[in-house]
């Protein structure tokens, strides 16, 4: 029987064919105009056939005769007529009148492209194209010579145009196969009778075997690489068996894998990287490695390249020997010198910009894959006839693709008796009053937990006791995680009392409310870092600090993580199967997990200015959940009671991704940036205006001491005159005396 899909037959060119010419869009055009004319030619049939079996169902009712118990293998009329009219069935009848339409449209174009005519047939063996005619059921010894003329046509064609036409046609994979080989040119033919000779028809031959096997060379590795692909059959075995909305939560943790390696690898090539090479003095001796490092991240860790003070604020360059004359050291001839800082601040800007664009691009693939313009229009039907790839061989691969186009069958039929179903006028009054109490419980809780938060957080400021302790440092991501891990699940006991009709809105809801939760948690956090006082620090560099606090809370969500899966899962298990004996597993809680997922991501974006190597740890942090979630799920969780199509999901978890997580990062991180310069700026500003002060009252100072001085010099002149003019008065009354004697005797 001839199937229903038109395959693809990829055979490359002969290069000895170059050549020929290509079938123009006119000639396809008309190739498919004929098989649309046969199509509903073989439609009025089927038809006419069905006309013909109600006529005969009315004639067995008129008769009075009795139905009887059809036996087994037989169908009913009903049937009988749908099979009848199925392509395959319709196309397979003719399949002569196909090839005879095919030999006509190769007739064609071998005129138009000048190809040697059919000089060693008679006359009478080609068939008329003035008197044509499409017959529904030609006899084998027709087709045969049909098919006969047909391969010999197709022999005449170049290569690419004989494949053009093979791909066209509607025939059957070993059909098209067989027009293949018997369309191949035969050794001593008339293309080697043309002149062209056997040494030329041997090196053709032989290119054509060349490409034939480079290009199966290069399918082999392509499907070599698509097997590659990491977690493929663990995927595909996870969508079979629970659907597109679980298959979703693992895609998304895949792409957030993504994007931390693209984003781990710049930062390793132009921060880790150069100063690894180049490393900095350590400030004293190193602290021994006790082992809770891995959990606080402080220790041994403190002076690693794990966190930001650990780069140097200098310019890097090769090392120097020290002179023998005691002049300044000089880099080496050839050094190239490596502006740490700005390559710091670049490098971070950069990655950020870089993910910004590849978020914004995957999220916009997204939206154009999931909201497709007439997507869902005859979906059943597409599934149902053109989900099987008759490429897979292989029993495993089968039954997966079998569990899913089973499982998308289910979700599409859940999807459409939802529609079909609407609630009366009271049903939605009482849903909108429970989703009310629930959403002022649901908001109620998470002001509770961000308030929790903070008043715990500056109880641990206002403690200094605790600050020396290492293990004290765990108290608030203990805190936050118990509290980042207990709201959801009383956000899960208040949408089962809501009267939900469909899943896909139960779980946008439950979405809705982890990430007002998850977006009060982090914003008390950053609240927290950004007002964390200095003095508080006591010494230690306020981004080690933010770099360490993130690190325990990435590590501690991690752990926490684990703990719910062993306890919420599986002891929810046994206990459901031991004790309880029921048979039914828990579900999955997508909203939940997924925003879990996003909640780790937005903490190492704002990690990464002050913990370069956050984003490696997000790596096997995300590596490690994929497989403990995956085990646990085929181990303890079953599929959806009511099945739904997850066909936005993907986008909107993109886009919870970009808009609160990633801008929320970026404006912390800008902030942050801003409160370096801008308090450095402000610092600088405040030493000039206190030097201008100096300046000021150094001036003043010295106006005074030169009056001083002036007054000073003033005063000494002063006496100096008084002192020369006693003297000279002095002396005067010296020498007056004799004289005035003289007068007085003279008088």
């Amino acid at each position: 029987m001839a199937q229903p899909l038109a395959f693809i037959l990829d055979v490359p060119e002969t290069p000895g064919d170059q050549g020929s010419q290509e079938p123009s869009p006119y000639d396809e055009s008309e190739v498919h105009d004929s098989f649309h004319q046969l199509i509903q030619e073989q439609s009025q049939w089927a038809a006419q056939e069905g006309l013909e079996l109600q006529q005969r169902e009315q004639e067995a009712t008129g008769s009075g005769q009795q139905t009887l118990r059809r036996p087994e293998g037989t169908q009913s009329t009903a049937t009988l007529r749908i099979l009848a009219s199925m392509p395959s069935r319709t196309i397979g009848r003719s399949r002569g009148a196909i090839i005879s339409q095919y030999y006509s449209r190769t007739v064609q174009l071998r005129r138009r492209s000048s190809r040697p005519l059919l000089g060693n047939f008679v006359l009478s063996a080609r068939p008329s194209l003035r008197l044509y005619d499409l017959e529904l059921d030609p006899t084998a010894r027709e087709e045969e010579e049909k098919q006969s003329l047909l391969v010999k046509e197709l022999q005449s064609l170049a290569v690419a145009q004989r494949d053009h036409m093979l791909r066209g046609m509607p025939l059957s994979l070993a059909e098209k196969r067989s027009l293949r080989e018997k369309s191949r040119t035969p050794r001593g033919k008339w293309r080697g009778q043309q002149g062209s000779g056997g040494v030329c028809s041997c090196c053709g031959r032989l290119r054509y075997a060349c490409v034939l096997a480079l290009h199966s060379l290069g399918l082999a590795l392509l499907s070599g690489l698509q097997a590659l692909t990491p977690w493929r059959y663990a995927l595909k075995r996870i969508g079979g068996q629970f659907g597109s909305s679980v298959l979703s939560y693992f895609l998304f943790l895949k792409t957030l894998l993504a994007f931390n390696a693209l984003l781990q690898l710049l930062l390793v090539a132009f921060i880790v990287g150069p100063q690894v090479a180049f490393p900095p003095a350590l400030p004293g001796p190193a602290p021994i490695c006790t082992g809770l490092e891995l959990l606080t991240g402080a220790g041994c860790f403190t002076h690693t390249v794990m966190f930001y003070g650990h780069y140097s604020n200098a310019t890097l360059n090769q090392p120097c020997g020290s002179p023998l004359d005691g002049s300044q050291c000089t880099p080496r001839a050839g050094g190239l010198p490596y502006n740490m800082p700005l390559a710091y601040l670049y490098t971070v800007g950069a990655g950020f910009f870089i993910t910004c664009i590849t978020l914004v691009y995957s999220m916009a693939h997204s939206f154009g894959e999931s909201y497709r313009v007439g997507s869902t229009s005859g979906i059943h039907a597409i599934t149902v006839f053109c989900s099987w790839d008759y490429k897979v061989t292989q029993k495993r691969a089968s039954r997966l693709q079998q569990d899913n186009i089973r499982t998308r069958l289910k979700e599409l039929l859940a999807e459409w008796q939802l529609r079909q179903s609407p609630r009366s006028v009271c049903g939605r009054l009482r849903q909108a009053a429970a989703l009310g109490l629930a959403w002022l419980l649901c908001l109620g809780t998470a002001l509770g937990c961000a308030v929790a938060i903070h008043v715990f957080s500056e109880f641990l400021i206002q403690s200094p006791e605790a600050a020396g302790q290492e293990a004290a440092l765990l108290v608030l991501p203990l805190v936050v995680g118990l509290l980042n891990l207990g709201a959801p699940y009383l956000c899960r006991v208040l949408a089962a009392l809501e009267p939900h009709d469909s899943p896909v809105l139960e779980v946008y809801v439950a979405i809705c409310r982890n990430l007002i939760l998850k977006l009060a948690i982090l914003g008390t956090l950053c609240y927290h870092w950004l007002g964390r006082r200095v003095a508080v620090l006591q010494g230690q560099c306020w981004e080690d600090f933010v770099g360490q606090e993130l690190y325990r809370f990435l590590v501690m969500d991690f752990v926490l993580m684990l703990l719910d899966t062993l306890f919420g899962e599986l002891v929810w298990r046994i206990i459901s199967e031991k004790k309880l004996k029921r048979r039914r597993k828990p579900e999955f809680d997508i909203a939940r997990n997924v925003l879990e997922l996003i909640y780790g991501q937005t903490l190492t974006w704002l990690g990464v200015l002050f913990s370069p190597l956050l984003p490696a740890v997000q790596i096997i942090k995300l590596l490690l959940v994929f497989y403990v979630k995956k085990t646990s799920l085929l181990a303890n969780c079953q599929a959806p009671r009511r099945p739904w199509l997850a066909s936005h999901m993907s986008t909107i978890f993109l886009t919870l991704l970009c808009f609160p997580a990633f801008l929320g990062a970026a404006i912390f991180l800008c902030y942050a940036v801003w409160q370096a310069v801008i308090y450095l700026n402000i610092q600088v500003v405040r030493g000039q205006r206190r030097v201008i002060c100096l300046l000021k009252e150094q001036i003043s100072n010295e106006g005074e001491d030169k009056i001083f001085l002036i007054n000073k010099l003033h005063s000494i002149y002063e006496r100096k005159e008084r002192e020369e003019r006693s003297r000279v008065g002095t002396t005067e009354e010296t020498a007056a005396p004799p004289t005035l004697l003289t007068d007085e005797r003279d008088d």
